[in-house]
């Protein structure tokens, strides 16, 4: 069992920046990948940024030169820096850890960019 605890959400003006954070629960970032997902109200939960193993990243399109994710594998840690916010960016973000079938799910961190 992989335990996931997002923090770094918040209210913030658009423009603005927000770093997000996933701390995992033990050392497997050699062999999950890493994702950040969002949910805004009434809308299909949707990909934000993915890390593999290996290091290899892809963006939505949406967030695309705005977004960086990372991870530190000393911390169990992966963040997820997002500047020049929008409002079409107010969701719930949530960090997973994925492998084959296995989907580890945190609880989510409110962001809310207002404009």
């Amino acid at each position: 069992q992989v335990q996931l605890v997002e923090s770094g959400g918040g209210l913030v003006q658009a423009g603005g920046s927000l770093r997000l954070s996933c701390v995992a629960s033990g050392s497997i970032f050699s062999t999950y990948i890493m994702s950040w997902y969002r949910q805004a109200p009434g809308k299909q939960r949707e990909l934000v940024a993915r890390i593999s193993s290996g290091g290899g990243i892809n963006y939505a399109d949406s967030v695309k030169g705005r977004f960086t994710i990372s991870k530190d594998n000393a911390k169990n840690t992966v963040y997820l820096q997002m500047t020049s916010l929008k409002s079409e960016d107010t969701a719930v973000y949530s960090c997973h850890a994925e492998k084959g079938w296995l989907d580890y799910g945190g609880q989510g961190t409110q962001v809310t960019v207002s404009s």
